[in-house]
């Protein structure tokens, strides 16, 4: 590419601005142009449910650079300006302004948003989601005066709010439609290890329980959930989930998959959609993962920061494949947990412990039905860490559980 041509970014998120900014280190020297809808500097979200609601930081210190690193490296960043649509035949977006703007190469990094919960009562002062810099912030402001708060849905945001409240002081309970925390992500062997663990830290959970409503007339006074019960709240977090923002490309005539299917724009291993000279990153991209030889998607802080860079190179015209393994984090009172791998939906596997859950530090790994790792993770193993976890997923190795088991073994001698 001359480097007269430009470079679009739909979507100032992590993915997009770490897209930019490899875009520069990767020396590109031409127009970059950064497209955001919200009004804030491009941020990081694994803050806002962890330092920010326990009023530790400012949302402020979520951002990845401050408005004079653009200006220094030229990156034109125009915030609170939403892309309504794409032409991939002319090379042009157009903006909510009725502007159009042309591209040479573009990168779709829409993110997502959160899941709604359509029942009565929904749109009631003090239900409250947790997605973005603005949100954290109301919650934080709420959880001073110390409110009861009943979370629905025991994901990895519903646990990481709980948490947060409950260490600022709370009462909280959980509601849950699902057997036990996590299962879906984890399992409920693995899931009930978490439940459990937040009991001890004083988390009341309600599981296979859905919500009915709201109740309240100027706020929300009450969570009506399956069977009829109304749980007295003064404040409602609801964590049910995302979906990925792909209407700008399905509209666009570009591939999208459908959500029985994993959702997401669909890529090749090199982030390229179908259509020619845009690509896609983030929360929205479904990938040919080389790894695991079938797509993938991920709707994760470290999977943003990869891809972003992935797709960035790529667009430079490097021959370049993202094989990254998967990788999440969460904080929860005083557990710090990593993982790494993926677990298809559907997918057989067996559960193995390293380390007894009780004593607050172990490992667990997810195997295939042939032994081979799928993903594994620590609880508080901070001397150890994910490498040799890491190393065992891109092995392809076939382990004996019962050698994984024995802590006296090393991990790389298993």
């Amino acid at each position: 590419m001359a480097d007269a041509e430009q470079i679009v970014i739909v979507g100032a998120s992590l993915a997009g601005a770490t897209a930019a900014e490899a875009l520069r280190t990767e020396g590109w020297t031409g127009a970059v142009l950064l497209i955001g809808s919200e009004q804030s500097l491009p941020y990081e979200r694994p803050p806002l449910s962890k330092d920010v609601l326990l009023a530790k930081k400012g949302t402020d210190s979520a951002q990845l650079h401050d408005q004079q690193w653009y200006d220094d490296n030229k990156i034109d960043l125009r915030l609170g300006t939403t892309v309504t649509a794409i032409d991939p035949s002319a090379h042009t977006v157009t903006l909510d302004d009725d502007s159009q703007v042309s591209y040479s190469k573009l990168l779709i990094a829409t993110g997502s948003r959160v899941r709604t919960l359509d029942v009565p009562g929904a749109d009631l002062p003090g239900v409250h989601y947790l997605r973005t810099a603005e949100e954290a912030q109301t919650l934080t402001d709420a959880y001073a005066a110390k409110p009861r708060v009943v979370v629905v849905g025991a994901g990895w945001i519903g646990l990481e709010a709980a948490s947060a409240a409950r260490e600022r002081g709370c009462e909280v309970t959980v509601v849950e439609p699902q057997s036990t925390a996590l299962a879906s992500v984890l399992g409920e062997e693995v899931g009930e290890v978490f439940a459990e663990f937040h009991r001890q830290h004083g988390v009341q959970f309600r599981f296979g329980t859905g919500v009915d409503g709201f109740e309240g007339t100027d706020k929300v006074t009450g969570v009506r959930v399956s069977g009829g019960e109304v749980l007295p709240t003064d404040l409602v977090i609801v964590g049910v989930g995302v979906r990925p923002n792909t209407e700008l490309a399905e509209a666009a005539g570009i591939e999208v998959a459908t959500p029985d299917n994993g959702s997401g724009i669909v890529t090749g291993a090199d982030l390229r959609t179908s259509a020619p000279d845009v690509y896609a990153a983030g929360d929205v991209v479904r990938w040919d993962h080389p790894l695991y030889d079938r797509p993938v998607r991920v709707e994760h802080w470290q999977n943003a920061k990869d891809t972003g860079k992935t797709a960035a190179k790529a667009m430079l015209g490097q021959d370049v494949a993202h094989d990254a393994i998967p990788y999440f984090f969460t904080d929860q009172f005083d557990l710090g947990m990593e993982y790494a791998g993926d677990v298809a939906r559907g997918t057989s596997y067996q559960v193995v412990f390293r380390g007894d859950p009780k004593s607050g530090a172990y490992f667990v790994f997810w195997l295939a039905d042939d032994h081979h790792v799928l993903a594994g993770m620590h609880v508080n193993m901070w001397d150890t860490g994910l490498d040799a976890v890491r190393e065992l997923i891109r092995s392809g190795k076939k382990v004996d559980p019962a050698r994984l088991a024995d802590t006296s073994i090393e991990l790389s001698e298993v």
